[in-house]
């Protein structure tokens, strides 16, 4: 009996060695993460009467059919990319997500995203390019490290006076997990996101109806 339970065993642990083992094979398959997340709104609801427009980041990375990837332990991989294959309106997306919930001072911006020909009477335009966007994830045995990273430069062009304030944005993350899920990439992404955009909103500020270096 204590022979046949020990088989038994023996062949459960096999069958769950070969499934972990099956699902470090990659199959060429593109997922899509979602990396705009949920921002604590300001206490007030009352907007600034300051019109901010948001375009579309220019995408400058060397290879744009995707923002990263999962190398599998037995070979192959898995694409990552972000909802529309376009970054750049997700980044723009992110920061108005942020500057409508909680900007500058804490409190709620009047913010779109699109063209500034949408909004004629805009006091401020927020344009940049992206040079990184991606997130990375090696699986090794009983492990996968993952890596994130993102360079982008963002430009306020101010209305009443011409003015224009530059800042870089850059940053990366690192972590390490036991059992891998695409929620980990999309987290680490989203987070690295996240970072830099608050460091941007920490290092500016509005005076004037226009955005300022706040040093």
């Amino acid at each position: 009996m204590k022979s046949m339970m020990l088989k038994q065993v023996m062949g459960l642990g096999l069958i769950g060695m070969m499934a972990v083992m099956g699902g470090c094979v990659g199959k060429g398959e593109t997922r899509y993460l979602e990396v705009r997340t949920p921002t604590i709104a300001a206490p007030s609801s009352e907007q600034e009467p300051v019109k901010i427009v948001i375009e579309p980041l220019e995408d400058r990375r060397d290879d744009k059919t995707r923002v990263g990837q999962r190398t599998h332990l037995w070979g192959g991989e898995t694409v990552f990319n972000v909802a529309g294959d376009r970054p750049g309106e997700v980044i723009a997306q992110a920061l108005a997500d942020r500057l409508r919930n909680r900007g500058w001072r804490g409190r709620p911006w009047k913010v779109q995203v699109g063209p500034r020909a949408e909004v004629p009477d805009a006091d401020i335009i927020i344009s940049g390019q992206i040079a990184d966007f991606s997130v990375t994830a090696k699986s090794r045995v009983f492990s996968t490290v993952l890596s994130a990273s993102n360079k982008l430069s963002l430009q306020a062009r101010n209305v009443g006076d011409s003015s224009t304030t530059i800042r870089s944005v850059e940053g990366a993350q690192r972590t390490t997990v036991f059992w891998f899920s695409e929620d980990d990439a999309r987290e680490l992404l989203a987070a690295t996101l996240q970072d830099g955009i608050d460091r941007f909103v920490a290092d500016t500020m509005i005076a004037d109806r226009a955005l300022r270096p706040a040093h």
